[in-house]
């Protein structure tokens, strides 16, 4: 391998590969004009089912299983890798360019909230569920919540990518973060040995949060690497993958803007809870498909 020397000043490189070569850029900003669609419901998410999205739809899903109808929401789809996120409309909402990106219509004047992480927490707190009201369990729920969007990264941007994206395997940098994303998975099996769930016998957005990544690590849902890093061996970690995944909300928040899998497994748009019946790929003519 031939050591690479950093220039004096960096300049990017439209040779450099990779799976999402095509949108990465070093500045923030809008590329083009583009209003985002508004519908009828009080709460509109702009998303895509990746890990950080399915956190939002999962977390919608199960306010509205609680009966919290101010919960009811449009999912509308974000293509990434088209760079819709950097459309005008979009970027207001999230300046940082990332799904996923809600507005609540709910108040005057509405109210943008990005970052999955903060958008859980002020659900959480808008319909008071999901997050312990005693001191010392809502301590135990955000520092777990923070936790995922610390570390998060590292599985993400970190292991996904020089695993399964980059144009080359660079075994320095595979290594570099198999070492960590093992070190996490360890992390969270040694506590959900002694623990139900994430902030002890209550389910929350701790749970909701870690979930849509590190289950779906365990379960080899992401990645293709689940015997590389031998998710298996976690067994805690499993059990408390395989329990939340049968809840039906999850179930549900899995399927909202999907673009991958099972047609029937896709809800591209959601507008209404008949979709999850009636508007799947599958259902869908060709000319009415997302």
């Amino acid at each position: 391998m031939t050591d690479y020397v950093p220039p004096k000043v960096w300049s990017p490189d439209s040779q450099s590969g990779g799976r999402f070569a095509n949108i990465n850029r070093p500045v923030a900003g809008p590329t083009h004009e583009k209003v985002l669609p508004v519908g009828r419901h009080p709460l509109q998410l702009y998303s895509l089912g990746t890990p950080n999205g399915v956190k939002v739809t999962v977390m919608l899903e199960e306010l509205l299983a609680l009966g919290h109808r101010g919960a009811e929401y449009d999912a509308w789809l974000i293509n990434i890798g088209e760079g819709e996120q950097f459309g005008s409309g979009f970027v207001e909402v999230n300046p940082n360019s990332k799904i996923p990106a809600l507005m609540d219509h709910s108040t005057a004047p509405p109210t943008r909230v990005f970052e999955s992480g903060a958008i859980l927490l002020y659900l959480a707190e808008k319909f008071g569920a999901f997050l312990p009201t005693d001191p010392a369990k809502r301590a135990a729920c955000l520092s777990w919540l923070f936790w995922q969007m610390g570390s998060a990264p590292y599985l993400g941007g970190g292991f996904g990518h020089f695993y399964a994206y980059a144009p080359v395997k660079i075994e320095y940098c595979i290594d570099r973060f198999a070492m960590e994303v093992k070190r996490q998975l360890d992390v969270l099996d040694r506590h959900l040995a002694e623990h139900r769930y994430m902030a002890g016998e209550e389910y929350s957005i701790a749970d909701i949060a870690i979930w849509p990544w590190y289950g779906a690590l365990a379960a080899g849902h992401i990645y293709d690497a689940a015997e590389f890093l031998q998710t298996a061996s976690y067994a805690h970690v499993n059990r408390w993958t395989r329990e939340i995944a049968e809840r039906p909300a999850v179930k549900r928040g899995r399927m909202v803007n999907r673009t991958f899998g099972r047609p029937e497994s896709q809800l591209r748009e959601r507008h209404d809870a008949s979709d999850f019946e009636t508007r799947t790929q599958d259902k869908l003519d060709p000319g009415e498909r997302p």
